[in-house]
């Protein structure tokens, strides 16, 4: 809220066209596959992450747009300490005239250092998501260990001794998701933006050293009483 970004909430259940489709995943699209499942009806399925807002939003506002869509998001993946089938994601999506990658990194580092420390640096790696591209990987330097991969003589617990911890994915939005919007005024030789998307269990689980995402959801209170919530 503080960069300008409204906030925006979506169905949980959602239709092929916005989860998959719109987002430049057309039915034959190889990335779709690992996350075509969970459906209710032969067009209707449980929402793989909350970029379908992408298009909702811009098909019922003209940009320029800043919004955040926290939700909750369902994926066929199988429990370990790091994968869960049920989690909360954010996602962020700006759309104006002459923006650029830069753009997208200063909102990045600004949002790194208020939650990781003032003196946390990003870093962009080339990455690929269908609906942006170019698309990056972004990474953190490791708050821990100051980006140093040790923590006196032990390599550090947090980061694994790379000094450097991946966060979220994110990109500038393809033209082609652009193109489902152009009735609204997102005509893609005008206008452009940026798109992200983190999963807020992982970011809770870095900053409070949390080894297994599954300890999120048992509901023991010997966890659940070190952040104020317990009975």
């Amino acid at each position: 809220m503080g960069l300008g970004f409204s906030i925006l909430e979506g169905p949980e259940i959602e239709y092929d066209y916005y989860n998959f489709t719109a987002l430049n995943h057309p039915p034959e699209h190889p990335a779709r596959l690992p996350q075509d499942t969970f459906y209710l009806a032969e067009s209707v399925l449980l929402r793989t992450h909350t970029s379908p807002m992408q298009v909702r939003a811009m098909e019922a506002q003209e940009p320029p747009i800043y919004i955040v869509v926290p939700g909750r998001v369902y994926r066929p993946d199988t429990p370990d300490a790091t994968h869960v089938p049920t989690f909360w994601q954010l996602e962020g999506l700006a759309i104006d005239e002459d923006i650029t990658l830069a753009d997208l990194q200063g909102v990045l580092l600004q949002f790194a250092r208020q939650m990781f420390g003032e003196e946390t640096r990003v870093r962009l790696r080339p990455g690929y998501f269908p609906f942006t591209e170019p698309s990056v990987e972004v990474d953190v330097s490791c708050f821990r260990c100051g980006g140093t991969g040790w923590e006196g003589s032990q390599r550090c617990g947090t980061c694994k001794g790379e000094a450097w911890i991946e966060i979220l994915g994110s990109g500038m939005v393809d033209p082609n998701v652009l193109d489902y919007v152009k009735g609204s005024g997102y005509d893609n030789e005008r206008v452009q933006g940026f798109a992200f998307g983190m999963g807020i269990e992982r970011i809770a689980s870095i900053v409070h050293r949390v080894p297994d995402l599954r300890m999120l959801y048992e509901n023991d209170l010997r966890l659940l009483e070190q952040f104020g919530a317990g009975v």
